[in-house]
C-alpha cells in the first residue's frame, strides 16, 4: 500500500506549462535549441514534489511527478516516532535578467516525520492548515504515530 502527495500546481501554471510542451516540436521544426529548450521548460514547470511512502515493503521516497511518471530512489523507511505540524516562512527570489527584483516571503506549513536521534524527513508542504491535519492524520492512522500540533504559540500533541 502506497500513501502519495504532491504538490498543487496553479492553473495558470499548468496551461502555459503545457502550452510549451505542445508547441515544443513546431518550435523545434523552426530552431532544434529553442524547440528542446522550450520542452524543458514545459516539463520543469509542470514537474510537481511530493513524496510516497510504501507500507508494505518499508520504504519511502521523495519524488518528481512529471505528466502521471513518479520519479525518486527508494529508501528504507525509519521507525517514526510522531508527525510534526508547523508553521513557518518560505522565501521565493524573482529574478530578471541576472538581477534579483524581489524576494516574497509566505507562510507555509511542513509536515515532518520524526525518528530517532531527532532526524526528520519533510513529506508534505501546504498553505492550508485544514490541509495539513488531515494529511498528518492519514500518516498518523498509517503509521501508528502521534501528532504535534506547531502551528500556534503553544506546542500540544494530539
Amino acid at each position: 500500500m502506497y500513501i502519495t502527495y504532491v504538490q498543487d500546481i496553479l492553473p495558470m501554471k499548468k496551461v502555459l506549462s503545457l502550452v510549451l510542451i505542445v508547441a515544443s516540436p513546431f518550435i523545434f521544426l523552426q530552431n532544434i535549441f529553442i524547440g528542446v529548450f522550450a520542452f524543458g521548460i514545459g516539463i520543469n514547470m509542470i514537474a510537481r514534489d511530493g513524496s510516497q511512502i510504501d507500507l508494505d515493503n518499508k520504504k519511502y521516497r521523495n519524488i518528481k511527478h512529471i505528466l502521471g511518471l513518479k520519479i525518486g530512489t527508494w529508501k528504507p523507511l525509519p521507525a517514526f516516532e510522531y508527525v510534526s505540524v508547523f508553521k513557518t516562512k518560505e522565501s521565493t527570489d524573482v529574478n530578471a535578467f541576472g538581477a534579483t527584483m524581489g524576494i516574497f516571503k509566505s507562510d507555509i506549513i511542513l509536515l515532518n516525520l520524526f525518528y530517532p536521534g531527532n532526524k526528520y524527513i519533510t513529506f508534505y508542504k501546504t498553505d492550508n492548515k485544514e490541509d495539513a491535519f488531515k494529511v498528518a492524520d492519514h500518516f498518523k492512522l498509517a503509521l501508528d504515530v502521534d501528532v504535534l500540533d506547531a502551528t500556534g504559540e503553544e506546542k500540544k500533541w494530539l
